[in-house]
Order: structure tokens, then sequence, then C-alpha cells
């Protein structure tokens, strides 16, 4: 999941980096961290906590420099230490290199023994060093970064979205497949490259276009340049981005992700209508769905569980106990909007089961009559691979489970999964462009033991020059 971003601006980058960081917490808040350049001086602040724990003004006020990059984390490959907190820093060839890397790598213990065997040692146990130590290694050799993304492109096998600052320039690319999001935006006064498009957004900025597949960014003040690394015959967006990951109000891949999910309600009306008092989302994941929802049955939409603004993502917590621990401090139910009423309870997913069951032993006991669960994705019945900690079938409540043991589990008085083909229509992307390894159990990249479909890589040697004033929107 994580979140990354890059930024350069002449008026300097430590607060616009904060702000772009804060407006992606969502995707990461286990720590926080920022790395500038300025000149051959190379600075950095992280820790762990949220963004607004780890920095203060006078943090902020010492990162000087005019490029950089952000991350806020969440763990899938490496322990929750400190040494893991990105961005990393290094000296190489006398000269500042900061990295951030969102995603996740399916073959980081071959390259980490590649390196281990001649002789390379590593600080961290992530697969973002293993991505530093590729580039490094063909710079030694070629002193091109160009070439060393070509290595890299050519060598890494699963998800990655990157930003990389290093002499003078900020760089930016997108794994082959485009499975993890990354963005470019025009600022007042320079460029930035984000996962979502709320970072841009936070800036005043303007979304310019997706960062392309296999495509390597390099932004300086002066513009930016283009290099088509590689081209696939198709590509693999997580279509987990846009059930949950993602902010209702960002754009990924061309597609705002707020319509997608109203969309995806209202097919959920079509396909398992209720006969119900009221609309009520599982907030804030479910508000989207819901609102499509009760737009399309003329059921009122009807808040009955409010949120602590205060608490963070449950699933994205590091343990079991800690996500059922916070569903009660997180979510406090209405009883005058429950009591002896009948509901359509809308989520995003079920994954492990044990959240939604809280919720609705909760609702239940606020005096709810009937709870029909409607969830905005199909059920999830394999693992993930490519950035999403849930890693073994045994914890998916549907991996071995129909829709009716899965109810009798949650203990709802009904439940419907929006079908996959309604799904797919709602983002509207072809399935061929999306990787729905959780649904179908089907992946993009070869993974060990699972069924894949392969994607045909081509590497080019395409390069376009853009200019600052170059970005119409359709570059």
């Amino acid at each position: 999941m994580c979140g990354i971003v890059g930024i350069v601006d002449a008026g300097g980058v430590s607060h616009p980096l904060y702000y772009a960081l804060y407006a992606l917490q969502h995707r990461g808040q286990e720590s926080a961290g920022i790395s500038v350049i300025n000149g051959d001086r190379l600075r950095k602040h992280k820790a762990q906590g949220l963004v607004a724990e780890v920095f203060d003004p006078e943090t902020l006020r010492r990162l000087e420099g005019q490029i950089g990059v952000g991350h806020v984390r969440y763990p899938t490959t490496g322990a929750n230490t400190p040494e893991n907190i990105q961005p990393f820093n290094f000296r190489f060839m006398g000269k500042g290199f900061a990295i951030a890397h969102n995603g996740n790598l399916v073959n980081t213990r071959e390259l980490r023994s590649y390196f281990e065997q001649a002789g390379q040692i590593f600080c961290t146990t992530t697969d973002t060093e293993v991505i530093a130590a590729l580039i490094a290694d063909e710079l030694r050799r070629s002193g091109s970064i160009e070439d060393a993304v070509r290595l890299c492109m050519s060598r890494l096998r699963g998800s990655y979205s990157v930003v990389l600052a290093y002499d003078g320039a900020l760089y930016a690319f997108r794994d082959p497949l485009g499975i993890k999001p990354l963005c470019l935006g025009r600022t007042a006064r320079g460029h930035i490259v984000a996962s979502e498009s709320v970072a841009i957004d936070a800036l005043s900025g303007t979304l310019v276009r997706d960062v392309r597949p296999g495509e390597l960014l390099r932004i300086t003040g002066d513009g930016v340049s283009s290099t088509r690394i590689t081209k696939v015959d198709r590509t693999a967006h997580c279509i987990f981005e846009y059930i949950y990951f993602a902010r209702a109000d960002s754009v990924i891949d061309g597609v705002l992700v707020y319509d997608v999910r109203r969309k995806i309600g209202k097919r959920l009306h079509e396909e398992a209508p209720a006969d119900a008092d009221a609309v009520c989302p599982v907030p804030d994941s479910g508000t989207a769905y819901a609102i499509g929802y009760a737009q399309a049955s003329g059921v009122p939409f009807t808040e009955s569980l409010i949120k602590n603004r205060y608490m963070g993502r449950t699933f994205i917590m590091p343990s079991q106990a800690a996500r059922e621990q916070a569903v009660r401090i997180k979510m406090n139910p209405i009883r005058k909007h429950l009591d002896g009423r009948s509901i359509v309870l809308i989520d995003d997913s079920i994954v492990r089961g044990t959240t939604s069951r809280r919720i609705i032993q909760m609702i239940r006991s606020a005096g709810a009559r009937e709870i029909h669960m409607r969830i905005g994705s199909p059920p999830i019945r394999a693992p993930c691979y490519l950035g999403v900690d849930m890693p073994t079938r045994e914890e998916l409540i549907a991996s071995c489970r129909d829709e009716e043991q899965v109810r009798d589990s949650v203990t709802a008085t009904s439940l419907h999964y929006i079908s996959f083909d309604a799904l797919i229509e709602a983002i509207g992307h072809p399935c061929d462009n999306l990787c729905t390894g959780c649904l179908s159990g089907c992946y993009p990249v070869a993974i060990d033991g699972e069924h894949a479909r392969a994607r045909e890589v081509e590497f080019l040697d395409e390069t376009l020059q853009l200019g600052l004033d170059s970005f119409g929107g359709t570059a």
C-alpha cells in the first residue's frame, strides 16, 4: 500500500512534502519520512507515527532544499522496525541519493541473495533497499539513470512505483504493468509525482496525467523529460485501489474513485434489493457505495454509525487483535436510527470477517431488527503478493466458504457481494487491464505455487523532452 511523493519546487519542498504526505496518510500509518537534497547536501527526518506526529515546524524548517521525496509506510515486506522507515538516504559516487517505494516485489529474496553472494551488505529488510542496490550497481557501470532503471525493470518482479532524488533531479518510475498508482502534477513553482491525485490537490496543483506503466520521468526546475522504458500488451492496475485503498476523491488511472464506488452501490441494489428502512454505510469506506445504493433504491441514506475521526484504518493496523479492539473505539452506533429498524449495511469488502461480525453485533445490540449486508467487492478468495497484507488463504473468510456460510459467520440477516462483471463495468477498465489476483487467484506476474497470466514486456528506447509549459493535460 504505502504512499510516496516527490516534489521539485523553487520555493522549497519541505512544507509541500508535508502537506502531500498528510493527504496520503490513509495509505500508511506506521511511519513517515522526508528526504531533501540541497546541492550536494542530503537531509532527512523520519520516525514511526502519523505525519502530524513525526514533523513539526522546526523540523520542516531544517529540511531545506528544492528537490525531495516523502513516504508513509504500510508494511508488506520488512518488519516494523525503525531501520525500515523510508525514504532511504545513501551517498553514492560522491552524490546524495534518496529513494522511496510503494509496492511489493515477489523476488526480493532471490535478488538479495545475488547481492549478498557478491559481498553486498544490507541495513534493512525491505525490498526498497534491493531496488536501490540494483540502481547503484548499474550507475557504477554506466553512469546513466535510464540504463539503471532499464536494468531494474528487467530484474524486478512484482509491483513498484518509485521516486528517487539524485544528482540535482527527481526521478519517478512505475512498473511495466502499472500495478501501483503514480501520477504527475504541476504546481505554481514546479512539479509533483505522487501515489494519488489528492496529494496534488493538497498543493492546489493541477493533475497532468498518470505516469505510464514502464515510464521514467526526470524532473528538474527546467521541466520534465519522459523515457518510456518498457511497453506491455496489457496493464494490471490493482483492483483494490478502486475498492478500498484510494481516497474516494482521487483519480486513479483516469477514473474518479468516487464514481466507481457510487456505481457499485447502484448495481448492488439492482442485484440484491432489500425491503429496508434505511441504507447505512460503514464509515468511511462504505459511504460512496451507500449513496449509490440509496439513490437507486429510494431507501433513505441514514448515518447510523459515527466514526471517531481520530482513529485510523483498522484494516492496515499491524495485528488482528489491534483491529478487533479498535472497532468499538472507532465507531459508535446511533441507537435512535437503528432501534426496531431494518437496515441495509454497506461496506467495501469483507477480508477476515471479524470486523464485519463485530459491527453487526454492535448494530444488533443497538436494536436493529434486520441487517442486510451488501459488499462492494466480490469475495476475496486468494492472498495478495503485490502490496496488501493478507498473506494466507486461511485468513480470508471467503477462501473456503460460500456466500451463505459467510453470512452465517458474520451473523447478517442477508448478504450479497457485488458480482465480478458489475465491478469491472463500474471501474471502466477492461478486465484484462486489472490485477484481480485476490478475487480470481490468477496473477499478472509469476508467483511460485500460483497461477499467472503472463504479460509480454517489450523494452524500448524512446525519450521525449517536455518543458515546463508543455503540459496541457494530455502530455
